[in-house]
């Protein structure tokens, strides 16, 4: 029997072994927080053809079992099945393109001129044997050994209890030879004590919590080598797309813990394949930093996120305390100290301020503009002297959430369209150079509105023309289809509803950078640099998205992409004490501005709903191709 992708990858499926069980065994990750129990109900996949004994379904909705879902875990093929995998479903573990630019970390550590200091250093010891006469004890003694070592620890070590109990088997477990892991915070802490005095390995992890998606780093802490990536579907997004809603369910609804325990069982799920494809141990990673938007980070702590939502929109904190992994269920070494990224207010989080560490915009004299395009769109203006910031809510619609076809960037998705100007038949580019799409992800739609605008498939306002047999009704309205197969049954299109969710997400953006720089007085020729971060801006087209109006009519040498800056920035926190307290001096240094009691945010987001804008003298380059177009036609 077999187990049938839509890829159409075959999997050999033995007797008596469930789909996940299979999938798993040849390295296909789904997300199952409770190991393949049927509790958790997230390992959801559809099957197409073929049948499966399904057993225990009691975790899906009444809507799941109408579209044809069943759960992995609990579903045993009886002939070969063909399935379909939801997005929300997918661990994506081995990213080769983020895998691939492992290298381009390690020169980029080089560029900022990191001297390794992570949270913590291992050292080993070899200490000397207690006798009758020399009868200190165990825990005097590791200090003693310390203090040739590190004297400054060894003097202001401090310890937990729960390692104390621990302690004096594992001095004894190898004659006296140990490995003691010490925390490098403020003040010296003894986190584990490891039988054996040979220098070990040890890891650590870097997070980026976003509002639609979880990506997550396995760094090597002796090398700073990247060895891993995983990345996921953040489990929130079944409470709500946005951070408003989540807040709205954790308070109104009385769900905190809901929302808190998914993000932390997304870390987990994310880091148990990871650490089983490099025969690691949970107690191998010593280390995390985290960065998130400030509602992402406060439901990762557990605390009230209310008030954000709330006029004057006040978070808890900014700056969060150090605590191990132990007291917030990651499932590591009990001990590992979780950094923070520090956040500047309730609509500008750790996930920006992580940002414009990695973008060195914070070192340089001249004037850089850094905007994060996701769930959230937020904005940075400023240089080494000053920096001020302002977020406008932008949706999850350029990560794939909220699109009749949306997915993300991963293999399958639709990253680049451009229509014939004969037949309008669109000619697809697609993550993983496969031939056959599952979906689109956001740099392929802003591609595909992008170039229907500049060949008249779509009007100014987003709506479809009648030009082509590839536009149709459908069900929520007008469409185009992108990509059809009948032979699979699978349909890519785009509808107007998923065009008029991307112009809105684009206008806010616009509106954003353009109410930031005219509070300073400043214009966008006055600008260097502009860096773009997100996920998705790895495949972006500058023409494109300059034609739908989401980036400024500029010099196009002055674009920078950048690429997921929230997870470059964490890894680089990882790696260095100096970093880190570069973080904190940032985000102490940020200004905010609340767009939405600036005058002007709504008469530029109402301009900018336009392709590419009600006033095109912004966006003269834009004007000449349309008026190009015209004069060929």
């Amino acid at each position: 029997m077999h187990i049938i992708l839509p890829n159409e990858q075959k999997i050999e499926s033995l007797p008596g072994e469930s789909i996940l069980a299979t999938l798993r065994r040849e390295k296909v990750y789904l997300v199952a927080s409770c190991g393949g129990k049927g509790i958790c109900g997230k390992c959801k996949v559809r099957i197409t053809h073929g049948e499966a004994d399904k057993r225990s379904v009691i975790r899906l909705t009444e809507q799941d079992l109408d579209q044809g879902y069943t759960l992995a875990c609990q579903t045993y093929p009886k002939s070969d099945v063909s399935i379909e995998i939801p997005e929300e479903s997918r661990l994506i573990v081995g990213d080769k393109i983020a895998v691939g630019r492992a290298d381009d970390l390690i020169k980029l550590k080089e560029k900022f001129g990191i001297v390794l200091s992570p949270l913590v250093r291992r050292i080993p010891l070899e200490l000397q044997h207690p006798t009758l006469e020399d009868n200190i004890s165990d825990l005097e003694r590791i200090k003693r050994g310390l203090n040739i070592e590190d004297p400054d620890s060894a003097e202001r070590l401090h310890v937990r209890y729960g390692l104390l109990r621990l302690m004096p088997d594992a001095l004894r477990k190898d004659n006296w030879r140990v490995t003691v892991t010490i925390g490098t915070g403020e003040i010296p802490e003894l986190l584990a004590v490891h039988p054996g005095s040979e220098a070990t390995a040890h890891y650590g992890v870097a997070v980026d919590i976003g509002t639609t998606t979880v990506v997550l780093y396995l760094v090597d802490m002796v090398t700073g080598k990247l060895l891993d990536v995983g990345s996921t579907y953040n489990s929130q997004m079944q409470f709500g797309d946005d951070v408003i809603n989540r807040i709205v369910h954790a308070t109104e609804q009385g769900r905190m813990k809901e929302l808190q325990q998914a993000i932390r069982s997304d870390i987990n799920v994310l880091l148990d394949p990871l650490l089983e494809r490099h025969g690691l141990t949970p107690d191998d990673v010593d280390s995390v930093v985290i960065a998130g938007n400030t509602t992402m980070t406060q439901l990762f702590y557990g605390l009230n996120p209310q008030y954000i939502r709330e006029e004057p929109y006040i978070p808890a904190a900014n700056s969060y305390p150090e605590i191990h992994a132990g007291q917030v269920g990651i499932r590591i070494n009990n001990g590992a100290p979780i950094f923070t990224v520090p956040c500047v207010a309730s609509y500008v989080g750790g996930d920006i301020v992580a940002g414009v560490v990695a973008s060195g915009m914070a070192k340089r004299e001249a004037f850089s503009l850094f905007m994060d395009i996701g769930t959230n769109g937020e904005i940075v203006l400023g240089n080494n002297e000053m920096l001020m910031t302002a977020a406008c809510s932008a949706g999850p619609c350029f990560e794939g959430s909220g699109i009749k076809c949306g997915m993300r960037a991963t293999e399958g998705a639709i990253e680049g369209v451009e229509f014939s100007s004969e037949t309008f038949i669109p000619k697809l580019k697609v993550v993983g150079g496969v031939n056959k799409p599952l979906g689109i992800c956001g740099s392929g739609m802003i591609d595909a509105i992008g170039d229907m605008f500049l060949k008249g498939i779509i009007d100014q306002r987003g709506k479809l023309q009648p030009v082509s047999p590839q536009v149709r009704k459908g069900e929520d309205g007008m469409e185009i289809v992108l990509y059809r197969d009948e032979q699979r049954d699978v349909e890519v299109v785009l509808t107007e509803p998923d065009i008029e969710n991307i112009l809105r997400a684009k206008a806010a953006i616009h509106a954003g950078y353009s109410v930031l720089l005219n509070h300073i007085g400043f214009t966008m020729d006055m600008i260097d640099k502009i860096y773009i971060a997100g996920g998705f801006g790895n495949y972006l087209n500058i023409e494109k998205a300059v034609l739908l109006g989401m980036l400024p009519d500029v010099e196009r040498n002055k674009f920078v992409f950048l690429g997921n800056t929230s997870i470059i920035g964490s890894y680089l926190c990882l790696l260095s004490k100096d970093i880190r307290t570069e973080a904190q001096e940032i985000a102490a240094k940020m200004t905010y501005l609340e767009l939405s009691v600036s005058p002007n945010f709504m008469d530029e987001y109402m301009s900018a709903l336009f392709l590419p804008h009600t006033d095109m003298s912004r966006y003269p380059s834009v004007e000449a191709r349309l008026s190009n177009n015209k004069k060929q036609k």
